[in-house]
C-alpha cells in the first residue's frame, strides 16, 4: 500500500491530475524466477514473482502509473507494444528515447491510453530480455458510452504464445555476439507453460501445462499475443471456430477461422463459443509456421480447454495445421482477409471508417529493405536499407532536448544504399501532420514482422516479389486494418500508411528479437516546429533518467534490491553508469567512430 501511495506522490510531481480521467496504479518488482517450462531449470524474468507478469486492465483515456523496481542484475526498460503514448515518447521504453533503469533502481512510468481500445502487451525491450519472459497483457476497454460491435462476452481470457529456448537470454545474447544463429527453439510456451503430453515421444513426463477453464454454452473473448523470439505460430482450438473481432486496437470485420497465423509481436482477439460436447477436453495449439514440419514437430505448444462438465482428458492427434507448412500463399491470403470494420466506433463514437486514408496525399515514402545478416566491421549484423543501427549512449530524444549534437543524423535513405552495408545512427526526418508510406521489403529467407511505436498504421498491401511503383495499384484503398505490427513474408513486401500526428521520436523495428538485437531498426523523428509551449508534446518528466553525455544531471539512487543482491547491484552510481554504457555497447555490438 505504501509503495502505491509513493507512486501517487511521484505522479503528482510529474504532471497535474485530470479529474475526468481515472488513474490506475501498479507496483512491479522485476526479477529472476527459477522455472522449468520445458523441463530444464532456467532463469526466467518474472514480475512480482509471476511469469507471465500481471495484467494491466484499464479503459480508454485512463492514466497508467507503473512503479518499476529493477531487481535484475542488468539494466531494464519496459515497452508497451501498441500503446501510442500520445505526445509522450518519454514513456516508450526503448533505448532511443529512454535511459535504461540501472540494476537495483526504481523508475515510474506514467502515460495515458488516449483514444485507444484493444489488446496489447508489454515486455522488456533490451538485450533479448523478452526471450526470458517479463511480458504481460494490456487490455484497454471501451468507455461505457461507446458501443462495442458485439455482445458482451461471458469472460475475457488472455493467451500468450511464443517460441522458447532452454538457454538463458544472456547465453542467447552471447551466441549472437559471437556471430552464431540462435537455431531452432526448444519448444513453444502457452502462458509460460510447456506442452500438454499429447505425444509421449515428443513431450517428456512432468511438464506443467496450461488449462483454460470454461463453461459450456458461454462465449469468451480470447486475446492471443505472440510474445516469442522469432517464430510465426499457427493458433487453433480443437473443434471450435475463432470469430475474429479485433486486432491491436482496431475492430475487424467479423469472420470465422479454424486457425490463424499469429506472427511475432502480433495480437488478435476472438469470440469463441463453447458449443461442443463435453465428453472430453479440447486441445489449444500453437505450432510453428513456415518451417520444415518433420524437423520442428517439437516446436509446438499445447494447452487444454476444459469444460466445467468435461468427461475426460484430451487425447488423440492434434487438430491439423494448414496442410502445407510452406504454403505462404494460404497464409498471405489469410492475412489479407483481416479487414477494418468501417461501421464500428472504437475509442470515439464516430465510425472507424470515417477516417478515409485513401483520400490523403502521401508526403513521404520509404522503402525499407532487409536482407539476411551481413558482416560489418567483423561482426554479424542485421540491416535496413544497408544500415545497421546501434543504440547511442545518450538517447535520441534526450539529446534533442539538451542540444547534444552528433548523437544521430537525419539522413536515413528513402531507398537501399548502394555499396557495402555499414553501421549508422541515421534516422528518418518525419514531417509533422504528414502522411508517410512505409514499404517493408523482406529479401531474407525467413518471416519477419515489423512494428512502429507511437502509431497505428494502415496495412494497405502485401505481395510476393519486389515492390515497384506499380504495386500501389494493388493497394486496399478502403478497409485496410489499422494496427502496429505487420508480417512480411520471405521474398515479399508489405506496405503501410501512417498519419504523423504524434510528436516524438518513435521506434520502427523488427519484432524478431535476434534481428532487432543485431541492428534492424530505425527511428522516425516527428517535430512540430510551431509548438513552443508543450501543446503537442509533453515536457521531460521530472523523474527522467540521464545517461551518456547527460549523466551529470542524474541524481543518485541507492540500489535497493528486494529479491536478491549481486555484485553489480551493489556498485555505486558511477559504476552503475558504466554498467549501463556497457549494456548499450553489448546491444550495439559495434560503436561508431566519432
Amino acid at each position: 500500500m505504501w509503495r502505491a501511495l509513493a507512486a501517487a506522490v511521484v505522479v503528482a510531481a510529474v504532471r497535474p491530475a485530470v479529474a475526468t480521467d481515472p488513474y490506475a496504479f501498479f507496483d512491479w518488482d522485476v526479477g529472476y524466477v527459477t522455472a522449468a517450462p520445458l523441463g530444464v531449470k532456467q532463469q526466467v524474468i518474472g514480475i512480482n514473482g509471476k511469469f507471465p507478469g500481471p495484467a494491466v486492465n484499464i479503459s480508454t483515456n485512463w492514466n497508467v502509473v507503473v512503479n518499476v523496481l529493477n531487481d535484475l542484475d542488468e539494466p531494464l526498460l519496459i515497452t508497451w507494444n501498441g500503446i501510442q503514448h500520445r505526445k509522450n515518447c518519454w514513456q516508450d521504453g526503448v533505448l532511443g528515447t529512454n535511459c535504461p533503469i540501472p540494476s537495483g533502481w526504481n523508475w515510474t512510468y506514467e502515460f495515458q491510453v488516449k483514444d485507444q481500445i484493444g489488446s496489447f502487451f508489454y515486455f522488456p525491450s533490451t538485450g533479448l530480455q523478452r526471450a526470458a519472459g517479463g511480458y504481460g497483457g494490456v487490455v484497454v476497454n471501451n468507455r461505457d458510452v461507446i458501443a462495442v460491435p458485439f455482445g458482451r462476452p461471458d469472460g475475457d481470457i488472455t493467451i500468450f504464445i511464443g517460441d522458447w529456448y532452454n538457454k538463458n537470454h544472456t547465453d542467447l545474447r552471447k551466441m549472437l555476439d559471437n556471430g552464431k544463429d540462435l537455431g531452432m527453439p526448444d519448444g513453444v510456451l502457452i502462458n509460460g507453460k510447456g506442452p500438454y503430453r499429447y505425444n509421449d515421444s515428443l513431450v517428456p513426463a512432468g511438464i506443467e501445462y496450461e488449462t483454460i477453464n470454461v463453461d459450456p454454452g458461454k462465449t469468451y473473448r480470447i486475446r492471443v499475443h505472440n510474445v516469442g523470439t522469432s517464430t510465426s505460430l499457427n493458433f487453433r482450438i480443437q473443434g471450435h471456430n475463432l470469430l475474429l473481432v479485433e486486432t491491436e486496437g482496431s475492430y475487424t470485420t467479423q469472420q470465422n477461422y479454424t486457425n490463424l497465423d499469429v506472427h511475432v509481436g502480433q495480437s488478435y482477439s476472438f469470440l469463441i463459443t463453447m458449443d461442443q460436447n463435453s465428453s472430453s477436453d479440447y486441445y489449444v495449439v500453437a505450432s510453428a509456421r513456415m518451417v520444415n514440419d518433420s524437423l520442428w514437430r517439437r516446436v509446438t505448444g499445447v494447452a487444454v480447454l476444459h469444460y466445467s462438465n468435461s468427461g475426460g482428458k484430451a487425447s488423440g492427434p492434434l487438430p491439423d495445421p494448414p496442410q502445407d507448412q510452406f504454403d505462404k500463399t494460404f497464409s498471405m491470403n489469410q492475412a489479407r482477409s483481416v479487414r477494418w470494420n468501417l461501421s464500428a466506433g472504437a475509442a470515439r463514437p464516430n465510425p472507424q471508417g470515417s477516417f478515409r486514408y485513401s483520400s490523403i496525399n502521401v508526403t513521404q515514402a520509404y522503402l525499407l529493405r532487409n536482407t539476411a545478416p551481413v558482416v560489418i566491421n567483423g561482426r554479424r549484423r542485421a540491416t535496413l536499407n544497408g544500415l545497421s543501427f546501434t543504440p547511442p549512449e545518450t538517447p535520441l530524444r534526450l539529446a534533442d532536448a539538451y542540444g547534444v549534437r552528433g548523437v544521430y543524423s537525419l539522413d536515413f535513405p528513402e531507398r537501399p544504399i548502394h555499396g557495402a552495408p555499414k553501421m549508422a545512427r541515421s534516422i528518418i526526418n518525419g514531417t509533422y501532420r504528414g502522411f508517410m508510406e512505409l514499404i517493408f521489403q523482406n529479401n531474407d529467407t525467413r518471416m519477419q514482422s515489423y512494428h512502429m511505436d507511437g502509431y497505428a498504421f494502415f496495412v494497405v498491401g502485401m505481395d510476393y516479389g519486389e515492390w515497384t511503383e506499380d504495386s500501389r495499384g494493388t493497394y486496399n484503398k478502403g478497409d485496410g486494418v489499422a494496427r502496429s505490427t505487420v508480417q512480411v513474408y520471405p521474398g515479399a513486401w508489405a506496405a503501410v500508411l501512417v498519419s504523423l500526428d504524434n510528436v516524438g521520436i518513435w521506434n520502427v523495428r523488427s519484432e524478431n528479437l535476434d534481428s532487432w538485437y543485431l541492428g534492424q531498426e530505425v527511428y522516425v523523428r516527428v517535430v512540430n516546429p510551431e509548438d513552443t509551449g508543450n501543446k503537442t508534446e509533453m515536457a521531460i518528466p521530472d523523474n527522467a533518467l540521464y545517461c551518456g553525455q547527460l549523466h551529470k544531471y542524474q541524481k543518485e539512487q541507492t540500489p535497493h534490491h528486494k529479491m536478491g543482491t549481486s555484485a553489480e547491484a551493489a556498485l555505486p552510481t558511477a559504476a552503475a553508469s558504466r554498467m549501463v554504457a556497457a549494456m548499450l555497447l553489448l546491444v550495439g555490438a559495434v560503436m561508431l567512430s566519432p
